[in-house]
């Protein structure tokens, strides 16, 4: 929330604009989650998708994951279970 978003979007976008493709995100240290957040999820798993790669998010705390299903992004987001599923499906 907040500043921690523009730092995340600010790293999510040097590392697509160096030519990343792939991204997992470990979502465990993530308390909470507001629109500013789920927006950038959005924004990170479109462009990557746009540029023929995956975005998989992983390790997401109940009241993380009780957000995202509200929002319905749990049927667009690719949420695995660990950090081995989510390297194993690039």
């Amino acid at each position: 929330m907040g500043e921690a978003v523009d730092a995340f979007r600010d790293q999510v976008e040097e590392v697509i604009g160096g030519g990343t493709k792939n991204l997992a995100f470990n979502l465990a240290g993530v308390p909470d989650m507001d629109s500013s957040g789920i927006g950038i999820l959005v924004r990170a798993f479109s462009t990557l998708k746009q540029a023929g790669g995956k975005c998989k998010l992983f390790g997401a705390p109940k009241r993380v994951l009780q957000t995202l299903k509200m929002v319905r992004l749990d049927t667009v987001l690719d949420l695995v279970e660990n950090e081995e599923a989510a390297l194993a499906s690039f």
